[in-house]
């Protein structure tokens, strides 16, 4: 049964306990959940968002005593939340789906909703419902082209669907656990908004003429405290960073271990915190997370074919698709008898605007001038980071 928030708002949500990965990317350890909202006015009653169509049945569960939908908004056209719209229109073929004028065209080219089941609604829009009002605000790259938030502006209540969501298995219709709840969201952050970083600065302040009460994003659980999460991402968001030094490396024969090692003892000694990460083993979730604040990133690699390791090789890449805003960077790599992996890890990262602190190359095993060659860089990453 679906659970009210406000007279005549309710709460749909659809948990996904054993969910683990998503977009065959993204790892979700404390799976996932999808939520839905329904509101009735007076004269028309909508519904804002829907669920991933894997659980479409429990979406269906939600509506089974819902007698009349005049209207379907999509916030944001991907699947997890438009995916079920279909399903939602066989139900209410008299129902119309509103979206922003760029949602348009990719609820036609994904789910294949015919043109003129879809209303455009302009930045600003308000669509009265009888005794309660929403307003549309456009809330461009968070993480598509198309999205936006709704207000209710009677409940003061506003839909956000990805902004501000935690991909967290969860019944709880509010935050009850906020270190839980913040560590989700802090990964959901890292993973899908961080590369959207400077859109939500910009964006950001035009919610401060809104008077909200709570929060309701389509991942995760609702904010009643809705400060909690926005000051938050305006931490994440900000550029200021904190002392740390992210490590992640791969080592074959116990090499780059060695020098990672020394490298963690050393920033240690000089007051800079250093989180080392073995990329065959790591969450690469934790990774993201830990490059949301960090100030230096210095990566640690052996040589394969003449490049860096392939494990490597993702790994950076991937840091550079989420564009953290690190200040410094270097890498430290060894090697049998030749290549360039150094070169080939600097070319990887154009998006990641740092400065580049002079390498360690070291051919085999460390030995006691490549230690003072690891110190010396410890040295230069807690000079800069003061």
């Amino acid at each position: 049964m679906a659970r009210q928030i406000k007279e005549n708002v309710f709460f749909l949500n659809a948990t996904d306990w054993n969910r683990r990965l998503f977009d065959s990317l993204i790892p979700l350890p404390d799976g996932t959940s999808y939520n839905a909202y329904l509101v009735r006015g007076s004269e028309k009653t909508v519904l804002i968002d829907t669920v991933d169509p894997a659980l479409e049945d429990i979406l269906s569960g939600y509506l089974e005593n819902v007698e009349k939908l005049d209207f379907i908004i999509s916030l944001h056209s991907e699947q997890d939340h438009s995916g079920s719209i279909p399903l939602v229109l066989e139900k209410y073929p008299d129902a119309m789906v509103i979206t922003s004028p760029k949602g348009k065209d990719l609820l036609i080219n994904h789910l294949f909703i015919a043109e003129e089941k879809i209303i455009t609604a302009d930045n600003g829009e308000e669509l009265s419902l009888g005794g309660k009002t929403l307003k549309f605000i456009h809330f461009p790259w968070v993480h598509w082209p198309e999205t936006m938030l709704a207000y209710l502006k009677e409940d003061k209540i506003l839909f956000t669907c990805d902004l501000f969501g935690s991909h967290l298995a969860t019944t709880d219709m509010y935050v009850t656990d906020e270190c839980q709840v913040y560590e989700a969201a802090k990964r959901y952050y890292a993973e899908i908004m961080m590369p959207f970083r400077n859109f939500i600065k910009k964006n950001l302040p035009l919610l401060d003429e809104y008077d909200i009460e709570i929060i309701a994003p389509s991942h995760g659980p609702m904010y009643d405290k809705p400060g909690f999460i926005m000051d938050a991402y305006r931490d994440w968001i900000s550029d200021e960073t904190k002392n740390t030094v992210v490590i992640p490396y791969i080592s074959m024969h116990g090499s780059v271990e060695k020098m990672v090692d020394h490298l963690v003892a050393a920033l240690e000694q000089r007051g800079v915190k250093a989180s080392k990460f073995d990329l065959s083993v790591t969450d690469i979730g934790k990774l993201a997370i830990s490059l949301v604040d960090a100030a230096a990133i210095v990566v640690g690699t052996p040589t394969v074919q003449a490049d860096p390791h392939p494990v490597v090789t993702y790994a950076v890449r991937l840091a550079n698709m989420l564009k953290p805003k690190l200040k410094y960077a270097s890498v430290m790599a060894s090697y049998g008898w030749g290549g360039k992996a150094i070169e080939r890890i600097a070319e990887m990262i154009p998006n990641i605007k740092a400065e580049l602190i002079e390498p360690v190359l070291v051919k085999g095993y460390p030995g006691e001038d490549d230690l003072k060659s690891v110190e010396k860089l410890a040295d230069e990453i807690s000079s800069r980071l003061g």
